[in-house]
């Protein structure tokens, strides 16, 4: 009796999870966005006039929270040992390209989505070939080797096919060089070029590999506040085809950790908002679209970020939203001006104050990076954000699910089991 009871259980469970199996996969990772950066957003983005400071899109689908050590034993993950967890189920080193700690490659979702006969696609504002998206795509024993590793996405072949049928992002530099022409190469499998944003739109087919800067785009807070956006509508609208497979996208805002590298709180919100609006057409995608799930987390937090620093009990946004530009656009800006004032207060909003400008002139005497830091530490010290590292931290990151299958990333989990339920799904596709 009690075999067939558990037999019965097993077959309930299993056709319930048949049932739940979505046709689309949307995987948004938030390359260090960690539980400080959703809740900064949603002050950011609160609108001062109303009495309540109104959720944004992270809290309407936020379901869990991830473990981010790799198997190193050092607690604190860098991104190529996460990209590796969250695309193949498995911990490895630090510095891991979808590889074990014997160095020996491990079968990404996406590879497996291939051989299901599923449309597959890359997105990032980074390189393409940089530890996020490389860890889906390829496999080497360090993310340093970049040239190897774009190497991999002609060479890489998945059933005799090339693994990604559609790549939006950075890096003509590894991708058009001198010893090997990859863009030529994939020109010849039949593959659309694009290498300018503005002509997005004039991408009419997959396969296609879209390359928009030498390694990185420009920051959003720089030059382009919704190219991610931009790229991931062009993305699913590339993929909804309802006579396929279904497909699997994963969409990256890689440039939230480059800010916090840089502890540059303007530079991360402005990140976080064109992450944010990628979100939402995805949303708005599944909404049209339900046999499609979606799944956000981070791969890390970078770092330490902190709401509230000096002891006082407050966090000044109207600071952050008068930043006009990056620290690092800032610092060759004030370089280039005989007079700092003006440039200054066009592009911060802050107040030139005696202080300000003993602070900032004395850096200038001291060189690049003195300035810059000076800079940075204006700002911060204005809106009370605090920092504790320029590195990664070993924080829990969220987990944030919608659509078909959702249901599956409540709770408290490892970063390797979101990936085993997302290959799960793709398995029974």
């Amino acid at each position: 009796m009690k075999k067939q009871i558990s037999l019965l259980a097993l077959l309930c469970s299993s056709a319930a999870y048949a049932e739940e199996t979505p046709k689309n996969i949307i995987y948004m990772i938030g390359d260090g966005m960690g539980p400080a950066y959703t809740t900064a957003y949603r002050y950011y983005k609160d609108d001062p006039a109303t009495k309540e400071i109104e959720k944004t899109v992270f809290d309407s689908i936020l379901t869990g929270m991830a473990h981010t050590y790799p198997d190193d034993h050092t607690v604190v993950t860098d991104s190529a040992a996460s990209a590796t967890a969250l695309s193949s189920g498995h911990k490895s080193y630090n510095g891991a390209i979808a590889v074990d700690t014997n160095k020996k490659p491990l079968k990404t979702m996406l590879e497996m989505a291939k051989e299901k006969g599923m449309i597959t696609a890359l997105v990032a504002t980074s390189q393409i070939n940089h530890a996020t998206p490389a860890s889906f795509a390829s496999h080497n024993e360090s993310r340093r080797n970049y040239d190897e590793i774009a190497d991999d996405y002609i060479d890489n072949k998945i059933a005799g096919k090339l693994p990604v049928d559609l790549m939006l992002g950075g890096g003509t530099k590894y991708y058009i060089r001198d010893d090997r022409n990859l863009v030529a190469e994939f020109q010849a499998a039949g593959y659309q070029y694009s290498d300018k944003l503005s002509e997005l739109n004039n991408i009419k087919q997959i396969p296609a590999i879209g390359l928009y800067a030498p390694t990185g785009m420009p920051f959003a807070l720089d030059e382009n506040p919704t190219r991610l956006a931009k790229m991931t509508n062009k993305a699913l609208s590339l993929l909804d085809n309802k006579k396929n497979n279904g497909f699997f996208v994963m969409i990256e805002g890689s440039q939230i950790d480059w800010c916090g590298h840089a502890n540059d709180i303007a530079c991360a919100m402005a990140e976080m908002d064109d992450f944010a609006k990628s979100i939402e057409l995805a949303k708005t995608y599944i909404d049209n679209n339900p046999d499609t799930l979606l799944v956000v987390t981070a791969d890390h937090s970078t770092g330490g970020l902190t709401l509230g620093a000096h002891g006082q009990y407050k966090w000044e946004t109207e600071v952050i939203k008068g930043v006009k530009a990056t620290a690092g656009k800032l610092t060759t800006l004030l370089q280039d001006a005989s007079d700092l004032q003006p440039v200054w207060e066009a592009n911060t909003g802050i107040d030139f104050t005696p202080e300000n400008k003993i602070i900032l002139e004395q850096a200038k005497k001291m060189g690049e990076k003195p300035l810059n830091l000076a800079v940075k530490d204006i700002i911060s010290k204005a809106s009370f954000t605090g920092w504790t590292t320029g590195g990664h931290t070993a924080v829990d990151v969220q987990i944030f699910a919608y659509g078909k299958g959702a249901n599956n990333f409540v709770g408290s989990m490892d970063n390797t089991d979101i990936a085993e339920k997302l290959i799960g799904y793709i398995e029974k596709n």
